[in-house]
């Protein structure tokens, strides 16, 4: 049987090592804090003005705010800032976090659409830190909907 990280990787495309290069260099320290809010700011506009019905109902119990401060907080804590997120909200654990949500392949095909357009947009992030983030956030995409194909079967 496959593991959820052995799945993410097949489908996204990412192998593992370069979903986790975010890992061998310090992107926060980097960046620092504003890339990551305008980013997830960038991001989250793009997803609440989303044309398609279906995709803007997965965020419709959210408020934008909410979900643009949880997502920059958790890169920041991620990509080797302070650990804001876990402070405000406890640990991530991101499939249990997002296990109301229907992460389909569809759904997070939709959601890296964003964030490649949010990344693409991005004048105050260097383009290695661009490619890392996105190797990461395609393989994590698809660890959760690994994590949610798990969910339904039990």
């Amino acid at each position: 049987m496959q593991s959820l990280q052995e799945k993410a990787s097949e489908w996204s495309g990412v192998d593992k090592n370069e979903a986790f290069s975010i890992d061998e260099t310090n992107i926060f320290q980097t960046l620092g804090l504003q890339p990551f809010i305008n980013l997830s700011t960038n991001f989250y506009n793009r997803v609440y003005d989303d044309e398609e019905e279906w995709f803007r109902s997965i965020f419709a119990n959210s408020k934008k705010e909410d979900a643009i401060q949880n997502q920059y907080e958790f890169f920041v804590q991620r990509m080797g800032g302070p650990p804001l997120y876990s402070q405000r909200k406890g640990h991530p654990a991101l499939i249990g976090r997002h296990r109301p949500f229907p992460v389909t392949h569809k759904a997070a095909e939709r959601w890296l659409h964003h964030m490649q357009q949010a990344l693409d947009s991005s004048t105050d992030i260097d383009t290695d830190s661009k490619t890392r983030m996105m190797n990461f956030f395609r393989h994590t995409a698809f660890f959760l909907v690994a994590g949610d194909e798990l969910k339904n079967q039990n």
